[in-house]
């Protein structure tokens, strides 16, 4: 478990909020014997973070000590310089434009945000993206247009400078922030790790449904492990934890992909790693794969934007009908059959207005995927997921925005012909050690690999109808097994 420590410079700044032992002076911070086998988090208040000022000495000698401390003395020394936090601006434009529209009137606007948390609805997602990228207690932001919207200055604030009401959002959020500060909790056995899952109550289709998510928190209590549903807003608690393993759909340009990289980068062992994220998400990407390392799939064609005499060479190679897919799709969406040149041709003017690459796949009809989950190189669970009836997908989406798919089969893995198995397994070995659910078509005797997914479905009553509570305890064991393994060199 993780110790909170937050740093003032006189404890009489910290009057007008509730009393903690957790609250000391840097005095008392740079003397005190801290637990050296516990990771710390501390929160630095004191009130001027200058250039060797008392609240940038505290960042620094926090970083030295191993404590996850915030403010970074790397914002401490990049907020200092224009030329240096522009760095970290990009992509913020479009976020810009379309939040700026709301507030049509306004030239310039300023905010303030603690921990990330802004009162204005319609800042919210600005602060958020601009606390994981200068994560700081208050931040000032100056939003301007003159051309386009732009953040202009950002800057870090003194809580002992605050207003009465201003006083009370920072405590809320502090409160929200750390979550450990204020409430009594009741005595209770030390886990052994604390094991983050990340889950999004508003995903659509997530990859584990709550009743899931429970029976990996019951399966982290059977082997003395703390295993801790987070959300999307918990980016800056990722310190706290030794293991993150994600269960929402993964992307590059999102949120689970810094997720992955963040907990990497603060030495916690991840599933899905930001590897496998960057490899199974883009089809692209595998079939280059597949083929550079000889793994059965069916005969893909991979089309450039620009390029019409492709479309003829696919048809001429991989006949009709075929399947047209964009890169990143996921449960089924941006993959169409074409079952004629005019439809081809249609459809992939339609994709490539998403994507400059499309793949272009020999259609093998079957009345299910094989879906293997393959967990540190071996095969865990075996579903048969079959097609939507009167349709050749798992998934069928509706206009009405309404998805259906079809039965399936749970079975032991040994019960699976070998050449699934074998396929599977070759498919997923040039990728990573992580939770993989690969997707084979069985026909004539072989097995064809049709892709990888990096955060395949775990739940409840599918994938665990065969080995039910079992499931779940060997997918955490193996988490402690890394975690172990890490600690130990």
């Amino acid at each position: 478990m993780s110790q909170i420590v937050i740093v003032v410079d006189d404890l009489s700044h910290w009057a007008p909020y509730y009393p903690s032992d957790q609250v000391i002076t840097f005095e008392d911070y740079l003397k005190k014997d801290l637990k050296p086998n516990q990771r710390t988090r501390v929160i630095n208040l004191c009130e001027d973070y200058g250039y060797l000022k008392q609240g940038y000495y505290c960042s620094l000698l926090a970083e030295a000590r191993g404590h996850h401390v915030i403010p970074t003395i790397r914002f401490l020394n990049d907020v200092s310089s224009p030329s240096l936090y522009q760095i970290n601006m990009g992509g913020l434009a479009p976020i810009l434009e379309k939040l700026a529209k709301s507030q049509p009137e306004k030239t310039e606007i300023s905010a303030k945000s603690y921990f990330g948390i802004v009162e204005e609805e319609w800042l919210k997602p600005i602060a958020r993206i601009l606390f994981e990228r200068f994560p700081c207690p208050i931040l000032s932001f100056n939003i301007r247009y003159t051309q386009r919207w732009e953040i202009v200055e950002i800057g870090a604030q003194s809580h002992v400078e605050l207003t009465d009401e201003e006083q009370t959002s920072f405590a809320n959020a502090l409160d929200y922030f750390s979550r450990k500060i204020w409430r009594e909790k009741k005595p209770k056995k030390t886990a052994r790790y604390d094991i983050a899952i990340l889950a999004n109550p508003e995903e659509p289709f997530p990859p584990s449904t709550p009743s899931a998510l429970n029976k990996f928190v019951a399966a982290g209590k059977a082997l003395d492990v703390d295993v801790e549903i987070i959300s999307p807003s918990d980016y800056m608690r990722i310190p706290e934890f030794d293991a993150l393993f994600i269960r929402e759909t993964t992307s590059i340009d999102h949120h689970t992909y810094r997720f992955a990289k963040k907990a990497e980068s603060e030495g916690l062992v991840v599933i899905d790693d930001s590897n496998s994220i960057l490899r199974c998400t883009n089809k692209v990407y595998l079939a280059k794969l597949f083929e550079t390392h000889n793994i059965p799939t069916p005969k893909t064609h991979i089309l450039h934007k620009g390029n019409s005499s492709q479309l003829l060479k696919a048809v001429e190679d991989l006949g009709l009908p075929l399947v047209l897919k964009i890169p990143d799709g996921s449960f089924s969406r941006g993959v169409d059959k074409v079952k004629t040149i005019e439809d081809l041709e249609k459809q992939a003017a339609a994709l490539f207005e998403q994507s400059s690459l499309l793949l272009a796949q020999e259609f093998l009809y079957t009345d299910f995927d094989w879906r293997i989950g393959v967990l540190n190189n071996k095969p865990l669970f075996a579903c048969r997921y079959y097609m939507v009836k009167n349709h050749w997908q798992i998934y069928r989406h509706s206009e009405n925005k309404k998805t259906s798919s079809g039965g399936f089969d749970t079975l032991p893995t040994y019960e699976v012909p070998k050449a699934i198995i074998q396929a599977a397994l070759k498919a997923t070995k040039p990728i990573g050690n992580g939770l993989y659910g690969v997707d084979v078509k069985e026909s004539k005797g072989k097995g064809y690999v049709i892709e990888v997914n990096d955060n395949p479905n775990v739940d409840s009553g599918v994938e665990d109808k065969y080995l039910g509570k079992e499931l779940y305890v060997q997918i955490i064991q193996d988490l402690v097994s890394r975690i172990e393994a890490k600690r130990h060199g």
